[in-house]
């Protein structure tokens, strides 16, 4: 490496050495993707085993995305600190390490506090994965490939997440969805070392406790909130937190501003695209997120297709994100970055609207193309705000960088179950029409959730059962239309920050 090269923070790598770390960098991406969506096929086996009451069934799923979504920044500014292939085999060690040890859980308890320590450790990788990528290809072009590929990866994790959780249910306990850490991280541990160049500041200012404590906890305090809303309603507690996150996340920034050695340099927001990208990313997460609660209920409940089927039937629009992705790298050499992503959030806009069309009669093959508009538009738009991202910044930042991306992506998938996902939900509870002759606790659960309803029309007799299901389908779709309204005026709106963004960037 040059004196030069060294004070900017880039890296020298031959080109074979850059494709062959991109191949380890996507498999902790491949991970946690596919792992955000695999531990829901599980948690039935978990529950018939270890019989955790409805609240702690909660923290299985959510504490892991709490932890995680709250340590993302200060995750990114150690680092740019410390080391960031260091950060990343030392979450790849931990998060493997964890994974054993949650596959074989005895008691709920103990698996809620594995969840825990994997979102501690899971935030270590991502920042880590997509800053690495900024140092390792300092050429623009193959940049924008590679992070192609990355985001790519992301989509096709989540898809073949109910794939793979189905055939390992179908043959192993619920602890094979853990284990299956093991596997993919082991060839990372192995041969990291020697293929992905380490990269950091080059002078770095020391890690500030009084920052990292204030974003920790005002992440907590906002995605608990939230979560929190989604599943109860609005309540005084989630309320009261929702109010002490803000108020400490304007009490970071304040002393971000004034700090010589900032956790998170605000200054990468005054560049507009910077801040438009992430912004567009999030609504743009938002709306995919809303749209996979609904579609992959929809498939299995309402359409009666099995859960591996109804991962089947999504992966071909998995596809075309990652040929949206890898496509929109040769367009960008001709066409303007602006427009080329606008174009992709009104393809997610026209997923949604096919949506709207077809919503009393969505069948499977409806279902995959309007999964398909939607999936190219997400794959070509976040690949080039993706590489805005972290093109936009000093080598020396990509750290910081990579978690505000990685951040807004959490809060996007937090937003989306709970502003989508309640939308359904009110909209079920205000429409299902239950038959005479049930308990309390049948009431409950076929009133609440589409789920309840199938859980509970097995014990009926026939004619309630069937009763039952009809109107319990017919109340989930009533609020498919207004999903697909708010997830189109989601995309429109990204695109719209993006013409704006986009149109006389500040100076960098």
């Amino acid at each position: 490496m040059t004196a030069t090269a060294r004070s900017r923070g880039t890296i020298e790598v031959s080109p074979r050495r850059q494709w062959l770390a991109l191949g380890l960098l996507l498999l902790p991406v491949l991970l946690v993707s596919i792992d955000g969506t695999v531990l829901n096929f599980a948690l039935p086996a978990i529950t018939e085993d270890l019989r955790p009451d409805a609240t702690t069934q909660l923290w299985i799923i959510d504490v892991y995305s709490l932890v995680l979504a709250a340590l993302l920044v200060t995750m990114g500014g150690v680092g740019d600190r410390y080391g960031r292939r260091r950060l990343l085999l030392i979450g790849a060690t931990g998060f493997a390490v964890v994974s054993a040890i949650a596959a074989f859980a005895p008691t709920a308890e103990l698996l809620v506090a594995a969840r825990a320590a994997l979102g501690f450790f899971g935030a270590m990788l991502m920042p880590s994965t997509l800053s690495l990528l900024r140092n390792i290809f300092p050429d623009a072009e193959r940049r924008r490939l590679a992070i192609a590929i990355w985001a790519s990866t992301f989509t096709v994790g989540a898809t073949l997440g109910p794939i793979v959780g189905g055939a390992l249910l179908e043959a192993f306990p619920w602890g094979a969805v853990f284990l299956l850490a093991v596997p993919i991280l082991v060839p990372l541990l192995a041969f990291a070392p020697a293929l992905v160049p380490e990269s950091r500041d080059p002078a770095p200012g020391p890690l500030d406790p009084v920052s990292v404590v204030l974003s920790l906890l005002a992440m907590l305090g906002i995605v608990w909130a939230i979560k929190e809303f989604a599943h109860d309603g609005v309540g005084i507690l989630p309320a009261a937190a929702l109010i002490g996150g803000l108020v400490l996340a304007v009490v970071f920034v304040r002393r971000q501003l004034r700090s010589a050695d900032p956790l998170l340099d605000m200054s990468l927001f005054a560049y507009r695209p910077f801040t438009a990208s992430i912004l567009a990313n999030l609504l743009s997460i938002l709306g995919l997120i809303g749209f996979l609660f609904f579609v992959s209920q929809h498939l299995q409940l309402v359409v009666g297709l099995s859960p591996l089927v109804a991962g089947l039937a999504l992966l071909p629009g998995a596809a075309l994100s990652v040929f949206g992705g890898v496509a929109v790298v040769r367009i960008a050499r001709r066409v303007p970055v602006r427009m080329i992503m606008t174009t992709g959030f009104v393809l997610i806009a026209v997923g949604f609207a096919l949506v709207l069309l077809w919503r009393d009669d969505l069948g499977v093959g409806r279902t995959m193309i309007a999964f398909g508009f939607l999936e190219v538009g997400i794959g070509s738009a976040q690949t080039l705000s993706n590489d805005t991202i972290v093109g936009s910044v000093p080598p020396a930042r990509a750290g910081a960088a990579s978690a505000i991306s990685e951040t807004a992506y959490e809060l996007g998938t937090v937003l989306g179950t709970a502003v989508l996902g309640t939308i359904l939900t009110a909209f079920y509870r205000a429409n299902v029409v239950l038959p005479e002759g049930l308990s309390a606790a049948q009431e409950t659960a076929a009133g609440e959730t589409l789920g309840g309803a199938a859980g509970v029309a097995p014990s009926l007799p026939a004619g309630s059962a069937e009763a039952l299901l009809a109107s319990a389908r017919e109340a989930f779709d009533s609020g498919v239309g207004v999903v697909a309204v708010v997830g189109a005026a989601l995309a429109l709106g990204a695109a719209m920050i993006v013409l704006l963004g986009f149109r006389s960037p500040s100076r960098r």
